[in-house]
């Protein structure tokens, strides 16, 4: 990627897919210096890795992928505990109820919790089961096998049941 028109068309696939970058950061990083600093290695991160796209894929699906390995590195390197990164943050879509009541509340910042109590393959997991992606998208950016998607998918949501359940029998 080194002509004016490769950086033009980077750009534009980084602004159409800007929404992965976000959620990645958001799930990760709870530091706005900090999401700031992901989100910059992770575009550096496509760029230089760019001419190992292979346009058989979906560009979505490798962004998540090189995306996904950049803040599992990042994590790891800044050796940061567990941090609670505020639902909204993490752009995953809530329908608004007006009768949100005081228990559905609890609910979802202990899932929030929960979820970044995971190690980080989970919380990248349960972050792409949250987007809706298939198990075989999930498969593709995570480089593992649709079996394995789907049985450490189901261990995750067996993990936040119980500790959900832990949680109820201690109030």
């Amino acid at each position: 990627m080194n002509t004016a028109t490769d950086k033009a068309g980077f750009v534009k696939l980084i602004e159409e897919n800007k929404g992965i970058i976000l959620k990645i950061c958001g799930s990760y990083c709870n530091n706005p210096s900090d999401r700031e600093d992901l989100a910059q290695e992770i575009i550096y991160q496509l760029w230089k890795s760019g001419k190992n796209f292979n346009p058989d894929y979906k560009f979505s699906t490798w962004m998540y992928r090189v995306a996904l390995n950049v803040a599992i590195s990042y994590y790891r390197k800044e050796k940061k505990g567990p941090q609670l990164t505020p639902v909204e943050e993490l752009h995953i879509d809530i329908i608004e109820d007006t009768t949100v009541d005081n228990e559905k509340e609890r609910n979802l910042q202990l899932l929030q919790q929960f979820i970044a109590e995971l190690k980080q393959l989970d919380k990248a997991l349960i972050l792409l089961w949250f987007e809706d992606k298939s198990y075989k998208e999930i498969a593709d950016i995570m480089g593992i096998t649709e079996t394995n998607v789907a049985t450490r998918i189901n261990r995750v949501k067996q993990q936040l049941k119980n500790k959900f359940e832990v949680h109820k029998t201690s109030e």
